[in-house]
C-alpha cells in the first residue's frame, strides 16, 4: 500500500510515505537558508522511500517567530533561498510543501523584540511565558490573516507544490482553536465555528490568491488531550468545517500536548483522531508519531487510520531510512 499513488489537487505523489514537518533550526542568525539546510533535505529526498517532504515551520511575520534560527517566509527577500531549497528536493523527484506558522504566545520578546500576542491574555498551558501576553485586536487579526496570504504567495513563487497551515502544537492558530487558550467574547471566540474563524478567513484568502488547483494542507492539533480542552469529536467537526472552506489534506497531530501523549505509547500516537477524521472527510489524512519501520507504516495504512504516513524522527536521524 505504501507504493500506491495519490493525487491531491494538481499534485501527484508516487507513494504514501512522507516526511512531515520537523524543526531543524539550521538557518543562520540572519534567517538565510544555508547550503547545510539544502543538503539536509536533499539527502532525505535522494536516499529515502518518500514521495513528499513538508518543510519545517516558517514564520509568516517577525512577531510570530519562535526560534532564532527558525526558517522564514516573512518577506520577499526569503524567496531566492526557498527556490534553492525547492530545487534541491525537486531534482530527486520528490514533491515539497512549505509549512506556514505564527507562534502566538509560544514565543517571547527575547526572540522577536516585540510584544507577545495571543487570542486571549492568559498563560500558555504548555510554555512558561517570560512576560505580559497581549490580546490580539481585530485589526491585528486581520494583519495576521494577510501575513499568511502573503507568505503563501511567496511559497508559490519559490516553486513549492503546496503549502501547509500550522494549527497544532500550541502555536497561534491552535491557540484560537483550543478553549484552553481562547477565552474571547467576540466573533473569534466561544463556540467551535467562531474559534475557527481565523482559520476559515486565512484559507479563503490563500485560496483566492493562489487559485483552486493549488494544494492547501492543514496540520490540525485535533484534540488537546487535556482536561477542558478540545476533544476528538471537536477535531472531527473542525475538519469538516475546514474542508468546506477548501482544505485539501489534513495532517493530524495533537494540540496543546505538543508532539507526544503521556497516555499513549503506541505507534501512530494520534491514530484515534486520524481514524475518526478520515471517516468524516473526503480529503486525505496524514498520520505521524513514533512510526519507525516500513512494516509499521504498512500496518497502519491497512488498518485504514490514514491515507499517508509521516516518518519524522527516524528520518531526522537517518537520511537512508528503509533503503
Amino acid at each position: 500500500m505504501s507504493k500506491d499513488k495519490i493525487t491531491i489537487k494538481n499534485m501527484e505523489l508516487s507513494g504514501r510515505i512522507i516526511m512531515p514537518p520537523i524543526a531543524t533550526y539550521k538557518c543562520d542568525d540572519f534567517v538565510i537558508i544555508t547550503d547545510d539546510v539544502c543538503k539536509y533535505y536533499e539527502e532525505r529526498a535522494k536516499n529515502s522511500n518518500i514521495s513528499l517532504i513538508i518543510i519545517e515551520h516558517n514564520y509568516v511575520s517577525l512577531q510570530g517567530k519562535v526560534n532564532k534560527k527558525q526558517m522564514s517566509i516573512a518577506d520577499d527577500t526569503c524567496i531566492e533561498g526557498h527556490k534553492k531549497l525547492v530545487n534541491s528536493i525537486h531534482k530527486n523527484g520528490v514533491k515539497v510543501v512549505l509549512q506556514l506558522n505564527h507562534a502566538g504566545s509560544a514565543t517571547s520578546t527575547k526572540i522577536t523584540g516585540m510584544a507577545v500576542v495571543a487570542p486571549s491574555p492568559i498563560d500558555h498551558p504548555g510554555i512558561k511565558n517570560d512576560g505580559k501576553i497581549e490580546e490580539l485586536s481585530y485589526e491585528q487579526i486581520k494583519n495576521i490573516i494577510n501575513d499568511f496570504k502573503l507568505a503563501a504567495l511567496r511559497a508559490k513563487k519559490a516553486g513549492y507544490d503546496g503549502i501547509e497551515i500550522h494549527s497544532a502544537h500550541g502555536y497561534l492558530l491552535n491557540q484560537f482553536y483550543s478553549p484552553l487558550t481562547n477565552k474571547r467574547n467576540d466573533n473569534y471566540g466561544g463556540e467551535l465555528k467562531n474559534r475557527l474563524l481565523i482559520h476559515r478567513e486565512i484559507i479563503r484568502e490563500i485560496r483566492s490568491a493562489l487559485g483552486n488547483d493549488y494544494p492547501i494542507f492543514l496540520r490540525l492539533g485535533a484534540s488537546d488531550y487535556m482536561n477542558d480542552g478540545n476533544t476528538i469529536s471537536d477535531g472531527v467537526e473542525a475538519a469538516k468545517l475546514l474542508e468546506a472552506e477548501g482544505i485539501d489534506l489534513f495532517d493530524i497531530s495533537g494540540g496543546m500536548c505538543r508532539y507526544t501523549r503521556n497516555d499513549c505509547s503506541n505507534i501512530g500516537y494520534f491514530q484515534d483522531a486520524s481514524k475518526a477524521i478520515k471517516k468524516e472527510v473526503s480529503s486525505p489524512v496524514i498520520l505521524t508519531g513514533g512510526i519507525t519501520t516500513l512494516k509499521e507504516a504498512e500496518d497502519l495504512l491497512k488498518a485504514n487510520v490514514s491515507d499517508l504516513i509521516g516518518i519524522g524522527r527516524e528520518l531526522l536521524k537517518n537520511p537512508r531510512w528503509e533503503m
